[in-house]
């Protein structure tokens, strides 16, 4: 039996980490939720197959950390997620290698469809 794939979630939004949670959760992942991206720097636990990441955070933002894990070798499968529209930010997350750039709220199938096609990808 293939052992379940992890993902992290990285939001500052405490509601929206317990729906990623759980959506992540019901579709059989494992799955680690973080309020920053300082704690997830210093508590995630490899391997992550996929993280799931809010642009606007306190601290560190969602592209200072895609960058920071970037310069680390660290090639994570990144979905930003984010209630803001704004296409420079996107174009910047998509150049260094984000799989997806949503739109909250969230069309759940289409988050879920964007993790599979990572796993895929990943193999």
């Amino acid at each position: 039996m293939d052992e379940p794939l992890r993902i992290s979630i990285v939001d500052d939004d405490a509601s929206v980490r317990r729906a990623l949670d759980r959506l992540c959760r019901s579709a059989g992942y494992i799955v680690l939720a973080y309020e920053s991206a300082e704690a997830f720097l210093e508590f995630a636990v490899d391997p992550i197959d996929c993280l799931i990441l809010d642009v606007h955070l306190m601290g560190l933002s969602g592209l200072q950390l895609q960058q920071h894990l970037h310069d680390l070798g660290k090639h994570i499968p990144i979905v930003f997620v984010t209630a803001f529209e704004d296409d420079s930010t996107r174009l910047q997350a998509i150049a260094m290698g984000a799989l997806a750039f949503l739109q909250k709220p969230l069309d759940n199938e289409q988050l879920l469809d964007v993790i599979e096609t990572s796993f895929r990808h990943s193999e």
